[in-house]
């Protein structure tokens, strides 16, 4: 049955595109953004809600490890580090756009910040007294560890999930599973240095918490003050950042940072997460991300869904074949991203299992692709100034 023209059947941004991209056709894409900026802010703040929430679950799996260490509370820490690093990796389609998270004053740096030379934090095979933990003189608070973060050498991580990562487990020495510090590093008496150790862990839990609930907080409802509120007033501005974001975690970031130049090196100190062999879920975390985004999608931690408008449907509405092709080349990634193997420092390794290495280079091959087909989305919309990250 044919509808009326007074009748709107579906929202605006869903409308089939115009058979050329005039001029008022690219100021109407401008005005239809509104309910896909207002669902996307919604999608945003639940993730990193829901990061914040993964953060104070493993502060306080910490805590009772600090209180008691013992073999059964450390493990528990490490799960609950895993398992908030499946919420948290996913916020990583909100970066690369000067957003609150990695403006010129964002936490990022102190939240993710890798590769990390951990003799800079503790003890090593090599170094039994290195790192701030070994140094009595040096005090261990939140400002002390925010001003050592990065100072004199990109590597020298002294904040962040990799810094918690590295107190958990530890080296990662083995050829078939994680680090394995043991539990007694945190008794007194059974290593040097025990209480500043469980200090450390502490403190730099505490600072975690605190990031993600700023950054968590630029991003609540309501307010007419953060970033949220200009976000949704953004129109294509916005728009375009979002696209900003995808297409550099997708070519500059994930595929380049985060696979290619391990692949290259096949060196175990270039894996994102190495301390607990946790890279080959991080990079699905990350694919994830941006699909959510695409789609308009979220899972969240308690298992309900979010839905709603996302930049497919802005892109089909003016090139539905781009939009098809992008969004088959994001899924394609991401069940590339889920066929990476673990352990990752031994699937880099020239001269182990070819295929495993060969799943990685997919997972690359696949992603730069997509970068390319975000940009042809960009395109379709009228955006052709994306500045994407780079590898």
């Amino acid at each position: 049955m044919l509808l009326s023209a007074s009748v709107t059947a579906v929202p605006a941004w869903s409308q089939p595109a115009p058979a050329t991209k005039s001029a008022p056709a690219r100021i109407a894409v401008a005005t239809d953004v509104a309910p896909i900026l207002r669902h996307h802010a919604v999608l945003v703040s639940a993730g990193y809600e829901d990061a914040l929430q993964g953060a104070l679950a493993l502060q306080q799996a910490i805590a009772a490890f600090l209180a008691s260490p013992t073999q059964a509370g450390l493990d528990a820490a490490r799960k609950a580090w895993l398992d908030a690093r499946e919420f948290y990796g996913q916020t990583e389609a909100f970066r690369f756009y000067g957003g609150p998270i990695d403006d010129d004053n964002g936490p990022e740096g102190r939240i993710n910040a890798w590769p990390m030379d951990e003799s800079y934090v503790d003890y090593v095979v090599d170094a039994p007294n290195a790192g701030i933990i070994n140094n009595r003189k040096l005090p261990i608070t939140k400002k002390q560890l925010s001003s050592l973060n990065e100072r004199d050498g990109e590597e020298n991580i002294a904040t962040g999930w990799h810094a918690i990562e590295f107190l958990l487990w530890g080296q990662d020495l083995s050829d078939t599973g994680p680090g394995a510090r043991p539990f007694e590093d945190y008794v007194d008496g059974k290593k040097p240095n025990a209480d500043r150790r469980r200090q450390y862990l502490r403190v730099v839990t505490e600072l975690l918490v605190d990031d993600l609930r700023f950054v968590n907080n630029a991003w609540t409802p309501n307010n007419a003050r953060n970033y949220r509120a200009r976000f949704e007033r953004g129109g294509m501005e916005s728009v375009r950042k979002m696209l900003v974001g995808l297409g550099s975690l997708s070519r500059g970031e994930l595929a380049g940072e985060r696979l290619e130049v391990a692949m290259a090196s096949q060196d175990q100190e270039d894996e994102h997460s190495c301390f607990s062999d946790n890279t080959h879920r991080d990079a699905v975390a990350n694919a994830t991300g941006i699909q959510n985004v695409w789609l308009g999608q979220f899972k969240r931690r308690d298992g309900t869904t979010l839905q709603g408008p996302g930049l497919r449907d802005l892109v089909a509405a003016r090139d539905a074949a781009v939009a098809e092709r992008t969004t088959k080349q994001i899924a394609t990634s991401l069940a590339a991203a889920q066929a990476i193997p673990a352990p990752f420092d031994q699937a880099i390794k020239v001269g182990g299992d070819p295929a495993a290495r060969a799943k990685i280079q997919q997972t690359i091959d696949s992603l730069t692709q997509q970068s390319k087909d975000l940009v042809e989305a960009a395109n379709a919309v009228g955006i052709t100034r994306l500045t994407l990250v780079q590898p």
